[in-house]
């Protein structure tokens, strides 16, 4: 075990030991990982990382963080499977996406699955670290442009209910993979958009008609156009 590997181990009381916020990392990109542990690291106690849902929900459990900075786009389902995996579990730990992504129906989804805030990967040190306290004291944190977007999905469905059970059962790629096709997209330009497969296009659409128990791109495109979604 390297001397990196033995610092991430659980420590029980770290936060009593130094009074900082105990603060775990989930990104599946290993320098921007050491970026933010760089950052951060004279301000919180960053106790561990993942860069994979199934390790991610593993140490969390083990770690018990106060908050985790969690991205949002990762193979095998991505944030929203860790917070899927990890809220009832775990209601004491708070959750703050930190993402590239600033789509709406990204923002939505993971707010709905129990994130307690979301901010963009463009965020300064300080504001991040602003960001994580204000999440630990239980406050409810986002991006300005990101806000607008939560209170517009909110007052457009006032009486609506937080979850949405028909989108909440499609994964984060295939949310994607909607959005483009809602807007027009011919699959070939979603695979270049985002660098996969026209096999696995069909894949993801012939997935989200029979979730959605639909028949057409049509009536797709028309789904996500109420929910706002394009």
């Amino acid at each position: 075990m390297t001397m990196a590997e033995q610092s991430m181990e659980p420590v029980e009381g770290a936060d009593a030991r130094n009074g900082r916020l105990r603060v775990f990392l989930v990104d599946d990109h290993a320098m921007f990982r050491a970026g933010v542990r760089a950052e951060l690291g004279a301000h919180v106690e960053v106790v561990g990382e993942a860069s994979t849902v199934a390790e991610a929900v593993t140490r969390i459990a083990a770690f018990q963080p106060d908050v985790v900075l969690l991205d949002v786009h990762m193979p095998d389902g991505g944030g929203r499977a860790v917070l899927d995996a990890m809220r009832r579990t775990h209601p004491q730990v708070r959750f703050l996406a930190l993402s590239v992504s600033d789509a709406a129906e990204d923002v939505i989804g993971l707010i709905r699955a129990g994130a307690r805030g979301y901010v963009t990967k463009t965020i300064s040190p300080d504001e991040l670290t602003a960001a994580i306290r204000r999440v630990a004291d239980g406050d409810a944190v986002f991006s300005p442009r990101l806000a607008g977007f939560v209170l517009d999905a909110f007052a457009a469905r006032p009486d609506a209910p937080v979850a949405d059970p028909e989108l909440d059962q499609l994964t984060n790629r295939e949310r994607e993979v909607l959005r483009l096709l809602a807007r027009g997209y011919a699959y070939k330009e979603i695979a270049k958009e985002l660098f996969i497969s026209i096999k696995t296009v069909e894949t993801h659409v012939s997935n989200v008609l029979r979730k959605l128990q639909m028949s057409n791109r049509y009536e797709l495109s028309r789904w996500a156009a109420d929910r706002r979604l394009v």
